[in-house]
């Protein structure tokens, strides 16, 4: 029979040296979503990749000393050893600098172009590097990218516009006929309101300003703007516009492009615009998924509130890490990632529940049944509300995944586990073994517990998979399909156990959250950059030359009676005394000072600093780790000297 095809998508992610637990989010979601649907029959298309043009890493590579694709290239192979590391099981990994796509990208623009859906103009407005976003002054917030509260530039160049409006009316309708389309609810409501209603923009699709993206092919001074050229990836992939398109005609329209939030319009306002024009059939869903917030806010390097995975799962392992992305956060609203928390959910559900039942049952069947798994006999009703509860709960599993709710399907999966756990203290398995009458029941007993963690094992395969294959080790099962949860008695009794280690030991909390905060700080001092600090005005030379800096010497200094910031100097510009007040009580102490050379700004008209005469302003530099004050050196330039 042939497998109902099924295509689910992340963003193709921005080559960023830290990744960090936020952005790992989306795609350990998609995978849990990728793996059940295998898992149930689909044939299954998952996409991943990345976008790799724009300025921003045109920049980048300046800065370094290499070619866009050489940085990129590193890149890109860390962000892979990272999906490798949370074991994520994507099917096409799709690069915007493959030939392939390439090609594609060029294509489609022409097309658009040739039909009259793009023309060419001059651009004015500001630009968000960072986001490879234009925004008109009504749209910055406080002065600032609405997106990412970063700074904006002021760009003004040639380019060519696609004619969003022209289609407007069009997705308004598809998104009221098709309330599927967008999701959550709140998110549909907000591009209809906010963006489509009020009436669209045309849109900026090429630049002139840099080189590194797809050439226009009629235009070689424009590149194809980031968004015609990181949208398409999603039926590029699939070999549209290229000689194959038979994963295209197999996939396409893609069952879910899942994404964060913050690229929601993008999404479903200019990708679903652009398929129009192009007469292609749109996804069936854009699901926006919320943040995740450390500390109250979005994770963000410059807040120094990144969570590391990859030490997160050096430290814990990967299902554990898995388990709280996919159990805690509230899947498509805002979530928080706490350690505290974190490290506590791994001790109640993975270790006490899932870990320990596995452990109990194990070791019985090892004791009682010297590790063989006996068979099952008369079934009483305390068994048959277990095996009901285990059978209706790979259907309650299906109708939440199928709905995307995620946390909703593990939390039926652990109602199985924890109902597991309180059949073991009802039945009381340790006093039938003292009873050789109740052998028999002993065994059926045990035999419920190891299928009850076979159905946990098959149902948990898609979302802690390294768990699932631990647990069919231990209890040595060999059925693992999910055709196989339409019965108890996919256990063979008479195989063996395998008793091997806990699979989820017990964690210290404060010793693990001190080494987790050890570990931050260290990282934070890796990695911090300075942040530098706003250069003022520009000047003209001529104003520079009005300033008139001299080498003088320090022949006298005192404090300023009644301030405690303030020394009073005395000092000798080489052939002229004068009086200089400065605000360096607290880094000089007056007999530091004195026989000193520093540089004296000459010309500054002389005030009054709580009642003493200040002839000049002295030259000095701050630190940015603590704030210090040192006095600047002119070395051994003669006093009176002229510093130019």
């Amino acid at each position: 029979m042939c497998k109902k095809p099924y295509y689910i998508t992340t963003p193709i992610y921005y080559p960023s040296a830290n990744l960090h637990i936020g952005n790992t989010y989306t795609t350990v979601a998609a995978d849990a979503l990728a793996r059940f649907k295998r898992l149930t029959g689909y044939d299954v298309m998952f996409l991943t990749g990345t976008d790799e043009h724009g300025q921003k890493i045109q920049r980048i590579a300046e800065e370094k000393g290499v070619t866009p694709k050489e940085y990129v290239d590193e890149i890109v192979a860390g962000i892979k050893s990272l999906w490798e590391i949370m074991d994520i099981s994507y099917d096409k990994f799709i690069r915007t600098t493959d030939d392939y796509h390439i090609k594609a990208v060029q294509d489609i623009f022409k097309k658009l172009y040739d039909q009259g859906d793009i023309y060419k103009d001059s651009y004015e407005g500001w630009y968000c590097t960072p986001c490879e976003s234009f925004w008109t002054e009504t749209q910055l917030v406080d002065g600032k990218c609405p997106d990412c509260g970063r700074p904006v530039e002021k760009a003004k160049e040639e380019a060519y516009f696609f004619k969003m409006s022209k289609y407007a009316d069009r997705l308004i309708k598809h998104i009221e006929d098709h309330p599927e389309f967008i999701q959550p609810e709140s998110r549909k409501n907000e591009m209809l309101n906010n963006f489509l209603r009020p009436g669209l923009q045309d849109l900026c699709v090429s630049r002139t300003s840099f080189n590194w993206g797809i050439p226009v092919t009629f235009d070689n001074e424009h590149v194809i703007y980031v968004w015609i050229d990181a949208l398409s990836n999603y039926i590029t992939a699939l070999g549209y516009g290229n000689e194959d398109t038979s994963l295209y005609e197999r996939f396409w329209p893609a069952d879910v492009h899942l994404i964060g939030k913050d690229i929601l319009r993008f999404h479903t306002i200019y990708w679903p615009i652009m398929l129009m024009a192009l007469e292609v059939p749109l996804p069936k869903q854009v699901f926006g998924h919320g943040w995740l917030l450390v500390d109250g806010g979005k994770m963000s390097k410059s807040k120094g509130n990144v969570v590391d995975p990859v030490a997160l799962v050096n430290s814990f392992g990967v299902d554990p890490v898995r388990y709280y992305l996919l159990k805690e956060i509230p899947f498509g609203s805002d979530g928080l990632f706490n350690n505290e928390i974190f490290i506590k959910k791994i001790n109640s559900d993975l270790a006490n529940d899932l870990g320990n039942l596995l452990s109990r049952t194990i070791t019985m069947i090892e004791k009682y049944f010297d590790s063989v798994i006996p068979a099952p006999t008369a079934k009483e009703d305390i068994d048959n509300e277990l095996i009901n509860l285990a059978l209706a709960t790979p259907v309650k599993v299906q109708a939440a995944i199928d709905d995307l709710k995620i946390p909703e399907a593990l939390e039926a999966i652990w109602d199985l586990i924890g109902r597991a756990n309180k059949y073991i203290d009802e039945t009381t398995p340790w006093i039938l073994a003292k009873d050789e009458s109740k052998k028999e029941r002993l065994g059926t007993v045990l035999y419920n517990l190891v299928e009850s963690l076979r159905f946990a094992s098959v149902m948990i395969s898609a979302f802690l998979p390294t768990t699932s294959s631990k647990i069919n080790e231990q209890i040595n099962s060999e059925v693992t399909t999910w055709n196989s949860l339409s019965a108890f008695d996919g256990t063979s009794a008479g195989t063996k156990v395998n008793k091997g280690a806990v699979i989820f030991p017990r964690i210290d909390v404060e010793a693990k959250l001190s080494e987790l905060e050890a570990l931050r700080q260290e990282q934070l001092k890796a990695t911090e950059k300075k942040e530098m600090k706003p250069i003022k005005e520009e000047i003209t030379i001529e104003d520079f030359e009005k300033i008139d800096l001299r080498v003088a010497k320090v022949i006298g200094c005192e404090p300023v009676k009644g301030a405690k910031k303030l020394l009073k100097l005395k000092v000798d510009l080489g052939g002229e005394e004068r009086q200089v007040v400065s605000g360096i009580a607290q880094y000089y102490k007056p007999e530091e000072l004195v026989g000193k050379s520093i540089v004296l700004v000459a010309n500054l008209k002389p005030v009054k600093l709580r009642g003493e005469l200040s002839q000049g302003m002295i030259l000095a530099a701050a630190t940015d780790d603590d704030g210090k004050l040192f006095v600047v050196d002119p070395g051994n330039l003669e006093t009176g000297s002229v510093v130019r």
